[in-house]
């Protein structure tokens, strides 16, 4: 259920951005889900998919370098409350018409305040990853589709993207 939002909460009465307090604000089950895409030539597709790029097996190396991104969120986005992740998962895979890396985060925490922050963090680099390790084949990759999926958790309770239901990755837990 979609329920009105408060107004800017990062900014003080003056205009002046600060921390959320989530101090009052009970724990639950808090949970995201974030997807986005690396749209690539048919030559850089065909080298990911027989995993013949020199820097090594492309989508592996951005499903770990998304995981260690949600953990460092908080270090990137300014007033970013830092979590105690329990889990974060990310898949990526190849889809074809148009070619492209296809990438899906989970994740998951038990606090005040939600994770979508860390699953669309974990998505976004795990695309730039994919665009360093196939930018010799493909210089004009380009990172598209990022958004959230769903959320569960706190006031809101459980949210999903009106019109469209998580894919379910490879994998995907």
């Amino acid at each position: 259920m979609n329920q009105p939002r408060d107004p800017l909460t990062h900014l003080d009465k003056h205009g002046s951005a600060r921390m959320v307090d989530v101090s009052d604000r009970p724990g639950s089950d808090r949970q995201a889900t974030a997807e986005g895409e690396v749209r690539i030539s048919q030559a850089a597709w065909e080298a990911v998919s027989s995993s013949t790029i020199s820097k090594g097996n492309v989508l592996e190396v951005a499903k770990l370098a998304g995981i260690m991104a949600a953990k460092r969120t908080p270090e990137l986005i300014p007033l970013c409350h830092p979590l105690a992740l329990t889990h974060v998962a990310v898949d990526a895979w190849l889809a074809s018409d148009p070619p492209r890396v296809q990438l899906q985060a989970k994740v998951r925490c038990q606090g005040s305040t939600g994770v979508e922050m860390e699953a669309l963090t974990a998505v976004s680099v795990a695309a730039l990853t994919v665009i360093d390790m196939i930018k010799s084949l493909d210089p004009w990759a380009e990172v598209g589709s990022l958004r959230l999926l769903a959320k569960r958790g706190g006031r809101s309770g459980e949210v999903r993207r009106p019109g469209s239901a998580p894919p379910e990755a490879p994998g995907a837990g």
